[in-house]
């Protein structure tokens, strides 16, 4: 049986406000402060949001960003030109954090090290998505990015660590101070010339879906007395490509594919996104007609979910795909 749906929204529409100021330690300083009508769930839909706010110290070949800004492993370079607002989720990490990014360039090549918190991208847990969970693991996200810039391409690469505490007391009230530490890596490039471009991108990773992506982590074990809980990583496996061609009329299409692997450990209680989804794909062409800085764009999303009944480790190997088609046209002004 399928469904269809109709809507027109305006929630995309965003307010950013640039602001520079006087030097600072002989570096160029600058912020930029930036809200959408998005809102933060549902039942705030059409409500403001923090989406950026942070200021930027540049030096010629050093910076530092301190406030919320984009997570590391979205890259602002390398990100699917796509019309829907879902900007290529799940299979492109998607999220944004508070942080301290540190960026030395050497010559075409740069290095970039930061420290991140969680706030409206949030672990799931026993209390619903929260961020306590990272507060309580008192250590922040940490990553570590190298990229890698020449004529017309760019590749690069990231590695990442988390560490959550679920729980600081049991529910049987004992104190409990179990963790989970969780790795991701991600690969990236793109190619640009003239009016063509085309960018790449591989996840590989644990407990991903604070960055908008499959998985999770859940509880494997729980003493039967203390009720003290440990805890398995969920894996998940992402590729995407976007390509683009044109100027005033661009041609573009997107295609991405993302696997739920399983943990490594029987588990009980899940704390994930898409449990019973085996692997997701989607492919969606796009025109986009620029004229000034009016735009106008079109795009049919195609995507598949192949769902099913996960075994003891999460893993979904008898299920039944569904597909959705989506068709959406949008209007945009530049100010």
């Amino acid at each position: 049986m399928s469904e269809s749906n109709f809507n027109i929204l305006s929630i995309q529409t965003r307010l950013t406000g640039k602001i520079t100021a006087p030097d600072v330690l002989g570096a160029k300083t600058s912020g930029i402060l930036e809200g959408a009508f998005f809102g933060h769930t549902n039942p705030d839909i059409n409500g403001f949001r923090l989406r950026l706010a942070f200021v930027k110290l540049d030096w010629e070949k050093t910076s530092i960003i301190a406030g919320q800004y984009w997570h590391p492993m979205f890259l602002t370079e390398v990100f699917p030109n796509v019309v829907s607002f879902n900007t290529g989720v799940p299979f492109q990490p998607f999220s944004r954090n508070p942080q301290l990014r540190f960026t030395q360039k050497f010559g075409t090549t740069s290095l970039t090290a930061t420290a991140y918190t969680q706030r409206d991208f949030a672990s799931p847990g026993s209390v619903g998505a929260s961020s306590i969970y990272m507060r309580n693991g008192v250590i922040p996200g940490l990553n570590l990015q190298a990229a890698f810039g020449f004529p017309h391409l760019l590749f690069g690469f990231s590695g990442d660590m988390k560490r959550l505490r679920p729980r600081l007391v049991t529910e049987a009230n004992y104190s409990t101070t179990e963790t989970i530490t969780s790795y991701a890596g991600t690969i990236y490039g793109k190619y640009y010339e003239n009016d063509f471009s085309v960018k790449l991108q591989g996840v590989y990773g644990e407990n991903l879906n604070d960055l908008t992506m499959l998985g999770g982590y859940a509880v494997y074990e729980k003493d039967p007395i203390t009720k003290i809980e440990k805890y398995t990583n969920l894996k998940v496996f992402s590729v995407w490509a976007d390509a683009a061609y044109g100027k005033v009329t661009e041609f573009g299409i997107f295609v991405g594919y993302t696997k739920n692997l399983g943990a490594e450990k029987d588990f009980a209680t899940p704390y994930t996104r898409g449990l019973n989804i085996a692997y997701i794909y989607r492919v969606s062409p796009r025109v986009i007609y620029n004229v000034g800085k009016f735009r106008i764009a079109g795009e049919v999303e195609y995507t598949v979910a192949s769902y099913g009944t996960p075994d003891a480790k999460g893993k979904v190997d008898l299920n039944e795909p569904v597909a959705n088609i989506r068709i959406l046209t949008a209007f945009y002004l530049f100010f």
